[in-house]
């Protein structure tokens, strides 16, 4: 198992007010996509990683989420697989950003 690096909701936040040039995939299914997003994200679902692979940049800086965090240290392992190097787990997901930077998301 590969070791993946992870970014915490706080310099996620960070990186999405200075206006850094990254990528945000969230991996979540359509329904959980209904309930809550970060608008800077772009939507891939988990299992349409492998045949979407072309519209993540090797180059950026790349961030993925899902609601707390497991689906997307899977999906981080698999890109750095397949030669991404700059690739980072969003720290507890969907569910820590709403705890700690944005109150008035929901989760559920």
């Amino acid at each position: 198992m590969t070791k993946i690096k992870e970014i915490y909701p706080t310099d996620l936040k960070n990186k999405i007010d200075n206006k850094d040039d990254f990528l945000l995939i969230d991996v979540r299914e359509d329904a959980e996509i209904e309930i809550s997003k970060i608008k800077e994200s772009i939507h891939i679902p988990m299992a349409e990683i492998p045949n979407n692979i072309d519209k993540i940049k090797s180059k950026k800086f790349v961030v993925v989420m899902c609601k707390s965090g497991g689906r997307s240290a899977n999906v981080c392992e698999y890109l750095i697989q397949n030669g991404f190097k700059d690739v980072y787990n969003l720290n507890g997901g969907i569910i820590k950003w709403a705890l700690e930077i944005d109150s008035d998301m929901s989760i559920y």
